[in-house]
């Protein structure tokens, strides 16, 4: 894909610019501060100025049916793996979309896609990665940045150009989007404690379809599925 890249010093959010800016060119736009970023859900976004990459990309894929949809997730996660494990180790995606080191939050995302009939006309990828920032002050549980990790300062730019280029290849290699996901799961093996609605369980990961829905197995053989927000990690 080619993409405009828009730089801008500071924004409410990188997804609602792209609402209110973008057209049916595949754009990018990656800003120093957010004064209103979100996660999924009612979750807020913590990051100091310029120290982090934050960022949404605009697309059009084609004819993808909306049941399908959670490939861009897979997508976009996949290749956030892919640039950052060169730094560190113990890379996952926690089911999903966010990118752990360990047991330790390092990317959020925050993926909104709008249909035209039963396919995505375009979906807008926005994306949180936690780069040279080293204080976090909110109440966010488990956050950690590259700069905690390695005790080293990164090139944000050049991070999102590396970002870019293994989105690209991620869609040019489609057939093995999921496989890849899958393989990178966080607790992709053995048994660990979930909560939903009825209370804490101790489970294994199964597998997550193609609409997205997580499938675990509890400890006495039964299979549980889950839609985004039904079913959280105890971590």
């Amino acid at each position: 894909m080619k993409y405009w890249v828009v730089h801008i010093a500071e924004t409410g959010s990188t997804n609602r610019w792209l609402k209110e800016h973008g057209g049916e060119e595949d754009m990018v736009v990656w800003t120093d501060y957010q004064t209103a970023g979100r996660g999924c859900g009612t979750n807020t976004w913590e990051s100091e100025r310029g120290r982090n990459l934050l960022f949404s990309v605009l697309i059009h894929p084609e004819d993808i049916p909306a049941n399908e949809q959670f490939i861009i997730s897979m997508a976009m996660s996949n290749s956030i793996v892919k640039v950052v494990s060169p730094f560190v180790e113990n890379v996952s995606i926690k089911w999903p979309n966010d990118i752990y080191v360990g047991d330790r939050k390092l990317c959020g995302m925050l993926i909104e896609n709008r249909l035209q009939g039963c396919v995505i006309k375009d979906s807008i990828i926005g994306v949180g990665i936690n780069v040279n920032q080293l204080l976090f002050v909110s109440d966010a549980p488990n956050p950690v940045s590259l700069a905690n990790l390695t005790g080293q300062t990164y090139d944000t730019a050049e991070l999102l150009q590396q970002l870019l280029e293994a989105f690209d290849e991620e869609w040019t290699d489609g057939e093995g989007v999921r496989s890849r996901y899958l393989s990178q799961l966080y607790r992709r093996t053995g048994f660990y404690r979930y909560r939903d609605a009825l209370g804490e369980f101790l489970a294994e990961l199964m597998t997550v379809e193609d609409d997205g829905h997580l499938v675990l197995r509890d400890i006495d053989g039964y299979s549980h599925r889950y839609a985004f927000k039904e079913v959280s990690f105890i971590v």
